[in-house]
């Protein structure tokens, strides 16, 4: 094949990209390993020696499996593109009806894609989670919810595919805002849809026994006016030994769901305060916001698949042969497909922004906390929850700036530290 401009615009932003992420991962690496015999002073009197190194160690295997991960990615894609592997997926679907043609296009390249990575997807719960004792979960299991997953993404993604490129097709020269329109919509019906009817498919929600644990949850609910539809236990510890808490849904189908292995390990006071913590979300308007700034990007997002779809540099920079242009330009299909392969890779450079957007709400969420419940018990909750799901304590700092949605262990105690006073 010819390469063009963009070709090489396309290799380069690769190349920076598969460059950045591996020194990144090697920084962590070395980082973590050179903290690893000692555990740093704010938590030496509550985490052992001994899970702090599993912390560590769990971390560097983490980081080699996502080392490989990177890797495959990158040739998958390659072979998608400049290797001619969706031209000739697009050859071969050309047989089919006019919209379906691309339907099944796109569904191909996603399922083609998850079977390639599924080696790694079962190594990282066999290999890895197993290994430093955290899955829980059978092979049946595994594999029941791998073919649940894809059938509900069939059941749920094919028709607003579908729609999605019929207005492509048939909605004129600003489709796009109707088809932003569409997704918003989806995104905004799934968070009512999600904890009630898909959620449920996978786990068992049990509610919260009657008792003092649920009292006090009552309670603050009632303190911070959250109006919630229930409170429930998932069964966590079916799959995985870490733990968790958080709240989901929307308007009447917002409910609150413990992990039961966090109810395991934490006392009602820390119980609590790491609610009060997703309640200052909440609170502090942090879901509104992501979903404005949700809305403001994908319709950013579309504005621009709707532009590159006429640009022809964009089809065959990215493997398309001049020989079939001009099908490609008329299939709806071909396009999303390119675009949805290639925008992860341009994206990740802003990958920071997110981070830092999102260590910035987790702040002002433990700050709610922190006058809602004790900051002590919040403390004491997360040292534990580090502990539990071996969270290292010793992340690179560059890593983390790029990367952690969450403030490292250190920094974000030193927080709650200071709102004592």
């Amino acid at each position: 094949m010819t390469f063009s401009w963009f070709t090489l615009i396309f290799l380069a932003v690769i190349s920076l990209t598969l460059m950045l992420r591996y020194w990144l991962s090697f920084r962590q690496v070395r980082f973590v390993a050179a903290h690893r015999e000692t555990v740093p002073a704010a938590f030496a009197e509550r985490i052992s020696l001994e899970a702090h190194q599993k912390a560590a160690d769990y971390t560097t295997a983490k980081q080699s499996l996502m080392r490989l991960e990177i890797a495959v990615d990158t040739v998958i894609l390659l072979v998608w593109t400049l290797g001619g592997g969706l031209a000739l997926l697009m050859r071969v679907t050309s047989t089919l009806p006019a919209l379906w043609n691309d339907v099944v296009l796109i569904v191909l390249v996603s399922l083609i894609g998850s079977v390639l990575t599924l080696p790694i997807s079962y190594y990282a719960t066999f290999g890895v989670e197993t290994r430093f004792g955290f899955n829980r979960a059978t092979r049946l299991l595994w594999a029941t919810d791998l073919i649940k997953g894809v059938l509900i993404g069939l059941v749920i993604g094919v028709p607003l595919l579908a729609l999605l490129l019929w207005l492509m097709r048939t909605a004129g020269v600003y489709w796009w805002i109707w088809a932003w329109a569409v997704w918003m919509a989806f995104q905004l019906i799934m968070l009512v849809l999600y904890p009630t009817i898909i959620a449920p498919l996978f786990n068992k929600f049990k509610p919260l026994p009657e008792g003092e644990t649920r009292n006090r949850i009552e309670n603050l609910l009632q303190r911070c006016g959250f109006t919630a539809n229930g409170l429930f236990v998932m069964d966590g510890s079916r799959r995985s030994g870490h733990g968790n808490a958080y709240f989901t849904g929307m308007g009447k189908t917002k409910r609150v769901v413990f992990y039961d292995t966090l109810l395991e390990r934490l006392n009602d006071d820390e119980i609590e305060a790491v609610l009060a913590h997703e309640l200052g979300h909440f609170k502090r308007h942090h879901i509104k916001k992501r979903i404005v700034f949700s809305a403001f990007l994908s319709l950013a997002i579309f504005a621009l698949l709707a532009w590159l779809m006429k640009q022809t540099w964009f089809f065959t920079g990215l493997g398309i042969p001049t020989a079939v242009l001009p099908e490609a330009l008329a299939r709806s299909g071909v396009v999303l497909s390119l675009f949805l392969l290639v925008l992860p890779t341009f994206a990740f450079l802003l990958t920071p922004l997110s981070a830092a957007y999102s260590r910035r709400h987790e702040f002002e969420a433990d700050a709610f906390a922190a006058a809602q419940a004790l900051p002590e018990s919040l403390i004491n909750a997360l040292v534990r929850l580090y502990e539990d799901n071996a969270s290292t304590l010793t992340p690179d700092p560059v890593h983390s700036s790029f990367y952690d949605s969450h403030p490292p262990a250190a920094v974000r105690i030193a927080h709650l530290q200071r709102l004592k006073t």
